[in-house]
């Protein structure tokens, strides 16, 4: 008779077999797993320096052309500009390197660069846009007219424009001590900075940055964007040029690209950044004296690399 003890022990064995076998089963998955693992992760790396090279010749070919842009550039613009005026205006984040370029580039078009004013970052706050809206009413020369219940951006760019810009008749808009109240009367409230005496001029680039971020950002981006295009309506043409990254949601250039308005009057170049951008931002200048605009780039919403030219 089976006893209770041959039960236990033939059961036990049951198990134990199957529990060898279980692990050695899993051991033989584990090394053909690993193995599989071990050849997909070494593909994996070579893909993955396959791509590391491409972009870095990319990266070469890319600066490669941004020299030749750098080198033929005094010539792709020569004459463009010639017996013209332009007058900068950076926002704070605007690249220095690039304002100093883009000013060599206008003078070997023949233009006169007739000085720079800098928007601060107080200029573009949400939070002092009321301030900006008093101030702007109190500076305002006499016998101009200021947009009524706009925006800050858009009474901002008025003002500026009545004071940094000449007129249709080819004369200021503003006599020159009203020029320099207004100008001192914003920096002294710490939303612009001036460099050496500014003279009013034809033509307007509004130099900003690339991508931004930060909550209030859009809200900034918005301020910059209006600002420009009212400075456009002001005098014979205006450009919005930034960096790479500047066409995008939150960036100046893109919100001037959302609204259709804008980019009816207003030209923008969304990298500036590069030798190729400034000879661009140059030939929109021209552009906009035939009262035309453009969208000019590299991103995804312009409308093409350069305004097509006739001399």
């Amino acid at each position: 008779m089976i006893s209770l003890r041959y039960h236990v022990v033939s059961v036990t064995a049951v198990f134990l077999a199957l529990a060898v076998g279980v692990v050695l089963g899993s051991t033989a998955i584990s090394g053909r797993l690993l193995s599989g693992l071990t050849d997909d992760n070494s593909e994996l790396g070579r893909e993955v320096a396959a791509l590391r090279e491409g972009r870095h010749a990319q990266d070469a070919r890319l600066a490669e052309a941004d020299r030749f842009a750098g080198a033929v550039g005094p010539l792709a613009v020569g004459g463009q500009l010639a017996d013209r005026s332009v007058v900068l205006v950076t926002t704070a984040d605007a690249g220095p390197d690039d304002r100093d370029a883009l000013a060599e580039l206008l003078r070997a078009s023949g233009a006169e660069v007739t000085g720079e004013v800098q928007l601060t970052d107080s200029f573009a706050d949400p939070d002092k846009a009321d301030q900006l809206l008093g101030m702007v009413a109190r500076l305002q020369p006499a016998g101009t007219r200021l947009p009524t219940g706009a925006d800050p951006g858009t009474r901002a760019g008025a003002l500026l424009g009545s004071v940094l810009l000449l007129g249709p008749d080819g004369k200021p808009q503003a006599a020159e001590a009203e020029v320099e109240a207004a100008l001192s009367g914003l920096a002294s409230a710490g939303f612009v900075r001036q460099g050496a005496r500014v003279r009013p001029a034809q033509l307007a680039v509004v130099l900003t940055g690339g991508s931004v971020s930060g909550a209030s950002a859009g809200d900034r981006a918005a301020v910059v964007a209006r600002f420009a295009s009212q400075l456009d309506r002001a005098g014979a043409g205006a450009v919005l040029a930034g960096g790479r990254g500047s066409a995008d949601g939150t960036g100046a250039v893109g919100v001037v690209r959302a609204d259709t308005a804008a980019t009816s009057v207003l030209s923008t170049v969304d990298n500036l950044d590069t030798a190729a951008g400034r000879v661009v931002t140059v030939l929109a200048l021209r552009e906009q004296l035939d009262g035309k605009a453009g969208r000019y780039g590299v991103a995804g919403n312009a409308e093409g690399a350069a305004p097509v030219t006739t001399g």
